[in-house]
């Protein structure tokens, strides 16, 4: 099997993952109207884990949609292309499902008073999940993952392989992020269907995170830490 080949099917693979992930979140928005539920949906409360995670995660996807129509402009590689298409697709829907769930359950986009990003984490710091993450509020590096106003800079004057090896690394890094913070809503989140959206986040970037290490090795560069 040829060199490229075996990055298409690696690519396939954590495609399909996401593609999952995301029809999955889709049919979460009619089970969330309470479409041909039984009973109504469970409406959770402003501080709650549930809206703190649609609320976080919301401004956590952004950030990766930018990052990939930033590299999207600034390569010719067609997998990191591609990469770059599926993630910034795929989490620009799933942001539109949390900050939809939002409206619905009629709650503000934004933390009540003296809240701020992670507060319905509050192990964020301390969690071994969170061990080795970007510290918060540093640099515009709001949550677990995020990219600095400095790091998000140097990506838009990168070019080439120089470009797609700092958008993996931030990728990386942002998707590890975002991993811990599915996690802490798939532990803490009391919406079964956030819940399953949130698992389903973990499995697909889990899974673009193996490939985004062997893209990283193929350019002869390896994740920051």
């Amino acid at each position: 099997m040829t060199a490229s080949l075996t990055r298409r099917t690696r690519w396939a693979l954590g495609s399909a993952v996401a593609l999952a992930a995301l029809f999955a979140g889709a049919a979460t928005v009619a089970s969330a109207r309470g479409d041909g539920a039984a009973s109504a949906p469970l409406t959770p409360a402003a501080d709650s884990a549930d809206a703190g995670f649609a609320r976080d995660m919301a401004v956590h996807h952004q950030q990766a949609v930018e990052m990939s129509f930033v590299v999207r402009d600034v390569t010719d590689d067609e997998d990191v292309r591609r990469l770059a298409y599926d993630i910034a697709h795929t989490q620009a829907n799933q942001r539109g499902m949390l900050l939809g769930w939002l409206d619905l359950w009629e709650l503000p986009k934004t933390a009540p008073d003296g809240q701020g990003p992670m507060s319905w984490m509050p192990d964020a710091h301390s969690g071994h999940d969170m061990q080795g993450m970007k510290g918060m509020d540093h640099d515009g590096a709001l949550m677990p993952g995020m990219a600095t106003r400095t790091e998000l800079a140097q990506l838009r004057s990168a070019r080439g392989e120089q470009a797609e090896i700092l958008f993996l690394q931030l990728m990386t890094d942002h998707h590890e992020g975002g991993v811990a913070m599915a996690r802490g809503c798939a532990e803490r989140c009391a919406v079964p269907v956030e819940k399953r959206l949130a698992q389903g986040m973990v499995d697909a970037q889990q899974s673009e995170l193996g490939l985004m290490a062997d893209m990283l090795a193929e350019r002869g560069a390896a994740p920051r830490h």
